[in-house]
């Protein structure tokens, strides 16, 4: 262990960066005084978890696992804490009893009646589906509820010391606010005794020695109430601050459109006394077409739909890469996340300790990634799924025993998964895109020379033997530019598709007597796609 501890303080990985930034920076390699490191992630609850909130955690925990190596000595704790005090701004469109909610609109989410009927509100809904959404990830955290650390009293010292710098903290946010939101902001906002509203009302009286605050209500009366105990909500940037201050938050990542915020919420949290945590900006995702991805505009993929097509650790290696980089978010890049998942899973049994530690499955699996089953391809299985027009695992399973002697849906369970996901994803995606073309009469015989060369290969040539005769035909034929340009031809004309597999690893997986077959369809004119 010390060994792969001296080995992450050289690594390279960005949650090692992250880490030893936490531990030097931050920490100055000391055990902070509440006697662990704590890690924050944030939600709101007015909706459901997505793939942003996945994002988020799993990030989040990929740093802590990094520090706990380096820091062994020094606990951690990771709060994924819930922001159901908020008042409800608007309904949201995907909730059943829309009318009932709509009469509730302005209260803590937590004072909603639940639109499901399954729990006391809505908030309690929410964070129940987002604790079985972190849950059914295996992840390890501790839930907080903003409406139980506000009306516990838990908060209660923060909130008197925001009302104690109350002019300080309106130095801070009046620059940022337009004219007449100036008029009525205030970082105090009272939740109305009568009605359960949380208010957007300035605060006209202050006395920071009693804790009391005046304002005027929805009616027009004046009333005075305390700051504690849950009779007040702070406005979004001051709360964040005081949550840091209050909780002693040491690292918490967001969001790049939420850079504003973090700097504005640092500012307050060194009026409060606090110390900003160690942040990380991410950037966003974009959809196909590179534009910002939005719930309200439907143009994201869900967590459920990526994992419909891919195991979770494929998405796990998506959020891992490049975090700083805005990506391309959408169903095309399941095929090769998955591959790429496979290749860094293939190397690490062979990798030194620091290439081990660079290598992102360390941090997907914690230290200990299982080890490959079987050199298979997603986009292989893919295009075996295509040329044999497949509908249940069975038929895949059949070329695959062949090519990987001994394995079974039994004993290479990975691998049937990555069976189940690839039919899937070819039913939803290459069969309905699937274009076979003719070949031209010098496409043909280049075909009809790559039959002749596999009618001399014997069954189980290995795939590089096959890949070397594939190169060689290509080559000595003119009518194709290059490689390239050869082998999307026998895509194209084979396999229906403009991009497509290693044709040797193809072919050999496929087998040499069908990939003959194929071929003699092929040149005799047959539709492929029967």
């Amino acid at each position: 262990m010390s060994d792969l501890r001296e080995a992450a303080l050289s690594a390279s990985a960005w949650p090692f960066q992250e880490a030893r930034t936490l531990l030097e920076e931050r920490l100055k390699g000391e055990k902070p005084a509440k006697g662990y490191a704590l890690f924050e992630t944030g939600y709101g609850p007015s909706g459901l978890p997505h793939i942003g909130t996945f994002g988020e955690v799993v990030r989040t925990t990929m740093v802590r696992r990094a520090f706990e190596l380096l820091a062994p000595g020094i606990p951690t704790r990771l709060f994924a804490f819930s922001d159901d005090r908020d008042g409800l701004r608007k309904v949201p469109d995907n909730i059943p009893n829309q009318e009932m909610v709509r009469g509730h609109l302005g209260k803590p989410l937590t004072a909603i009646p639940d639109p499901f009927g399954t729990h006391e509100s809505f908030g309690h809904h929410n964070n129940a589906r987002l604790r079985g959404f972190l849950d059914s990830f295996g992840f390890q955290y501790e839930f907080q509820s903003a409406t139980d650390w506000y009306t516990s009293g838990r908060f209660d010292q923060g909130i008197l010391k925001v009302l104690e710098h109350y002019d300080a903290i309106m130095e801070v946010m009046l620059p940022t606010l337009g004219e007449e939101r100036q008029q009525t902001y205030s970082p105090l906002l009272p939740v109305c005794a009568k009605t359960g509203r949380v208010l957007q009302v300035p605060v006209l009286e202050r006395d920071a020695a009693a804790g009391m605050i005046v304002y005027r209500d929805e009616d027009g009366s004046l009333v005075e109430t305390s700051v504690t105990g849950g009779r007040v909500k702070l406005q979004w940037k001051a709360d964040w601050a005081m949550r840091w201050t209050v909780l002693g938050v040491d690292y918490e990542m967001s969001g790049k459109d939420l850079i504003p915020t973090y700097q504005l919420s640092s500012k307050i949290c060194r009026i409060l006394g606090g110390e900003p945590p160690v942040n990380l900006s991410y950037e966003l995702f974009l959809d196909d077409k590179g534009q910002k991805i939005s719930k309200s505009k439907g143009n994201g993929l869900a967590v459920e739909d990526w994992l419909r097509y891919a195991p979770p650790e494929s998405l796990a290696l998506f959020m891992f890469q490049k975090p700083r980089a805005a990506k391309r978010l959408h169903f095309d890049v399941i095929p090769r996340a998955v591959d790429e998942y496979l290749t860094f899973i293939a190397k690490f049994p062979e990798e030194e300790a620091v290439r081990q530690l660079n290598n992102p499955v360390w941090h997907i699996h914690n230290g200990q990634p299982p080890r490959p089953e079987s050199g298979l391809s997603y986009n292989i299985l893919l295009n075996l799924a295509t040329v044999c027009h497949a509908e249940d695992r069975a038929v895949l399973w059949q070329f695959i025993s062949r090519y990987v002697p001994g394995a079974t849906p039994e004993n290479a369970p990975f691998l049937d998964q990555l069976v189940g996901y690839a039919l899937t994803y070819y039913q939803d995606f290459v069969k309905p895109k699937m274009a076979y073309r003719r070949a031209s009469e010098a496409e043909a015989a280049a075909l009809a020379d790559l039959l002749a060369e596999l009618e001399g290969l014997a069954e189980g040539t290995p795939a590089e033997e096959i890949q070397n005769v594939v190169y060689a035909v290509g080559k000595r034929h003119a009518v194709f530019a290059d490689l390239r340009a050869w082998f999307q031809a026998c895509y194209e004309i084979l396999l229906g598709q403009e991009q497509g597999p290693r044709l040797g690893s193809f072919i050999a997986l496929y087998g040499l007597a069908e990939t003959k077959t194929l071929l003699r369809r092929a040149l005799a004119g047959d539709d492929l796609a029967l």
